[in-house]
């Protein structure tokens, strides 16, 4: 028999995870740790029998980022002896579990953002690391990106879009003027659009640093000859309401009726893209490309399809270990690798539901054991949702 110091090992003794649909939606099954159980530190095994060799323990890296109105939407990397990115809490605060032994280096990122210091390296040997903090400030040096589009009656209310280091739509005002501000170094494309006219030249590329740029100008040209793209969304409970984006040459937006039906009128000739959107739904096609060459296009048509949401659930079976406190489940769109908790806080029932899943898309989840120090067991055998 083992002594009595065998019930203060943690043990990682799941059973099984299991996919089930909520009602009304598509059934999911799987096995993560099949038929055999995984289970070691456990006592009251006979003489001549052999115990279990027990897993590594495993630990965890945390730290927080301050301000925590700073950290919200930042990005924290592992990197070395393993490679992970998690997402810090509305506090600011991170944590990077499931980790062995080993030198790791810690790295937050946010677009507009700095951190100090910028990155740490940290060694797990035999403990939790804490208190990795880090301090974020705002990048305070932006810049902008100016022009006019001449003459006024093709520059006033005409559409500048912004693309590469970031993306940012602006109108011109009257005079035909426009500014894109608040930019970061880096290159930049402009491009102007306006229904019934085209622009010389068609876009500019603009590249920031360290100052503001100027003088990016569009000279615009009615277009005597202009066309029109059309279609429908059906059913009309999918096709109502619906937002459609045109993209190309010029740039716009429509609403469709209350049949499905929308239009774009004073196109000049070129290649565009219809976007259809609507909340709820899928459109076959995506979008189309469509190619007006001196005449009205029509017939360019979508077909609504009502989005089903899914929930993977997730059941497993208590630890034999006394000093359990509770559970992590972690996830990765990756098979085998890049493991990522999605539990908030420890889970102390046997089961968890996964909401945050998209259509579409295959899932691989393990789970892990967590004691009263914080030590965590290894990972659980993979188990695989796809989500239709």
């Amino acid at each position: 028999m083992k002594t009595d110091d065998s019930k203060n090992r943690l043990t990682s003794c799941l059973r099984a995870i299991t996919l089930r649909p909520r009602a009304g939606e598509v059934l999911l099954s799987a096995l993560i740790l099949g038929v055999g159980t995984v289970c070691w530190g456990c006592g009251g095994f006979g003489s001549g029998q052999s115990s279990p060799t027990a897993p590594p323990l495993t630990y965890s890296i945390s730290g927080t980022i301050s301000p925590a109105a700073g950290a919200s939407g930042a990005t924290v990397t592992l990197s070395g002896a393993a490679s992970a990115t998690v997402t810090p809490n509305s506090s600011g605060v991170y944590s990077l579990g499931g980790l062995a032994n080993g030198t790791y280096m810690v790295t937050p990122s946010q677009a507009g953002y700095t951190f100090t210091p910028t990155n740490q390296s940290v060694t797990v040997n035999g403990a939790n690391v804490s208190g990795i903090n880090f301090t974020v400030t705002a990048q305070n040096s932006t810049f902008s990106i100016a022009g006019t589009i001449t003459p006024t009656a093709g520059g006033s209310g005409a559409t500048l879009t912004l693309s590469g280091a970031v993306t940012a739509t602006t109108t011109a005002d009257s005079s035909g003027a426009y500014t894109f501000a608040g930019l970061a170094n880096g290159t930049y494309m402009v491009t102007a659009s306006k229904a019934g006219y085209t622009f010389s030249p068609t876009s500019q590329n603009a590249t920031v640093n360290g100052a503001n740029v100027t003088g990016i100008n569009f000279t615009a040209t009615v277009q005597t000859n202009t066309f029109s793209i059309s279609g429908t969304i059906t059913p009309t409970a999918g096709g109502s309401g619906a937002t459609v984006m045109l993209g190309g040459p010029a740039a716009a937006t429509a609403t469709t009726d209350s049949s499905g039906n929308y239009s774009f009128i004073g196109l000049a000739d070129g290649t565009y893209t219809v976007t259809p959107s609507n909340a709820g739904y899928t459109f076959s096609p995506v979008s189309q490309s469509v190619t007006v060459n001196g005449a009205n296009q029509t017939g360019v048509n979508f077909s609504a399809t009502p989005q089903q949401s899914h929930t993977v659930a997730l059941s497993w079976t208590a630890s034999t270990t006394t000093t359990v406190t509770g559970y992590n489940v972690y996830r990765s769109t990756t098979n085998g690798s890049g493991y990522v908790k999605i539990n908030s806080s420890l889970v102390t029932a046997l089961t968890y539901a996964d909401s945050a899943v998209l259509n579409g898309t295959t899932y691989y989840y393990v789970t892990t054991a967590v004691d009263s120090t914080g030590a965590e067991s290894s990972y659980s055998n993979q188990g695989t949702a796809v989500v239709p």
